[in-house]
């Protein structure tokens, strides 16, 4: 195993230094990728149910999960820093853990994970787009529309790197400038001692709060979608850690203003009932109806270049781990590259889990499949290659035991709630885990048989 991870890190490190330069993502373009897939599903998708958890206490979840994500990030930092890559989660895995069943099932997991982000802002797009004309309840337009947009993100990707970029920069500007336009003025017309923040926080109780931070983790996930782009970025060796750090620390401050204004103008009851899409009931009793419709208008712009951003992501770690032969691949008679292939499938079921699970049980399967996969990172990184990269491991054990923390709370909190989506989230762990194996063996003996 050592030695398969030793040649692996030789042949890694010569096709980094031959790819070097050679990026078409700017530092700038990167930080809109980020930023798009993390405000997309952070602030328009999750809001209402962390604020369910968490109580008038739900700024404070943001908070933890980004402190918990900063942990996270330095494992990915550390690695993407020696070995950037396309892809780049799969190769932090391959490298810990060696070309194994750990190391393919977790990285499979990494990008269900994804494409479970990409069917939750999907649909959350969807949601906003219906919300003004009252038929945010009818599944079928929820279900047209939002793969409708999954189907858009698959013709900007197929455009080329260049057109992802520029098109994420673009939607990253507005949404991030109209979103703190929306939170000051909230904050303003409203105060912050009004609506949830009036309410008694001893509503919230601990294991509550700590399963909320799930969903926050999982709205700061986007970082990720730069490490497995971290190819095809200029001067990756540089450039991938400053991204990963920026979009954090972009995100940490927008995540503040909005749950501040949306906690000042509404009350925990009324964000619950408008949980999928509180920023808009948040603008209108602050702001009237301009404010509602401008809210509108930022949460489809928002939305839309998450959405596009999380498809270019996975299919780069897909066509990885294709290429590093963890996973099979066939074209299915369709023409075109392997990178091709894998956009397609990537909306395939993207379109497939935005038409089939609502939004609650699309975020919960995404927590539980992102959570044990981070901690199957951290535990690779620590064991294997905290020596060689200089990490040092007080920072990589804090980071796995919060995951280990936050995930026991969110499955106590959801055996209580809905106990079949841990029956569905254990049961997919599993699935993955045993095709992987059936794969691997079966390519073993196909080696050896040649």
């Amino acid at each position: 195993m050592t030695e398969a991870r030793h040649a692996g890190h030789v042949a890694d490190g010569n096709q980094d230094k031959k790819q070097e330069g050679k990026g078409t993502i700017s530092l700038y373009g990167g930080i809109a990728m980020g930023t798009g897939v993390m405000i997309g599903a952070g602030i328009f998708a999750l809001t209402g149910q962390i604020a369910e958890l968490a109580g008038p206490l739900f700024p404070l979840s943001f908070v933890a999960g980004a402190l918990v994500t900063a942990l996270a990030a330095y494992s990915y930092i550390k690695m993407s820093n020696a070995w950037p890559s396309s892809g780049g989660i799969a190769m932090i895995l391959q490298k810990a853990y060696g070309p194994g069943v750990v190391a393919a099932s977790a990285s499979l997991l990494m990008a269900l994970s994804m494409v479970i982000n990409e069917s939750l802002v999907a649909r959350t797009f969807a949601t906003y787009a219906l919300r003004p004309f009252g038929m945010e309840q009818n599944g079928l337009l929820l279900s047209a529309l939002a793969l409708a947009l999954i189907i858009f993100a698959y013709l900007v990707n197929a455009a080329g790197n260049r057109s992802v970029s520029g098109f994420s920069l673009v939607m990253s500007a507005i949404k991030i400038g109209g979103i703190a336009i929306f939170a000051v003025a909230a904050i303003w017309a409203s105060g912050l001692f009004s609506g949830a923040f009036a309410q008694d926080v001893s509503m919230t109780s601990g294991g509550s709060f700590l399963a909320s931070v799930a969903f926050s983790i999982l709205a700061f996930k986007g970082f990720t979608t730069i490490t497995n782009s971290g190819g095809d970025i200029v001067d990756p060796h540089r450039n991938v850690g400053r991204t990963i750090v920026y979009s954090i620390g972009i995100c940490v401050v927008t995540y503040l203003l909005v749950s501040l204004a949306v906690g000042s103008s509404l009350t925990i009851g009324q964000i619950v009932e408008a949980r999928d899409y509180s920023l808009a009931a948040a603008a209108r009793p602050a702001l009237g109806q301009i404010g509602f419709y401008f809210t509108i208008i930022i949460a489809l712009a928002a939305t839309m270049s998450g959405v596009i951003a999380s498809v270019f992501a996975v299919s780069r770690m897909l066509e990885m781990l294709t290429k590093m032969k963890m996973i099979p691949h066939s074209h299915f008679g369709m023409s075109g590259s392997m990178r091709s292939h894998m956009l397609v499938y990537t909306v395939v079921v993207a379109g497939a889990l935005a038409v089939l699970f609502d939004l609650s049980r699309i975020a919960s399967l995404g927590a539980f499949f992102y959570l044990v996969m981070d901690m199957l990172v951290h535990w690779g990184v620590f064991r294997h290659l905290r020596t060689e990269i200089g990490a040092k491991a007080s920072i990589l054990l804090a980071a796995l035991v919060a995951d280990a923390v936050i995930l026991a709370a969110f499955t106590m909190l959801k055996l209580r709630s809905d106990p079949m989506i841990v029956a569905y989230a254990v049961l997919g762990i599993l699935v993955v885990f045993a095709a992987e194996w059936m794969f691997l063996a079966r390519k073993t003996i196909e080696h050896e048989q040649e």
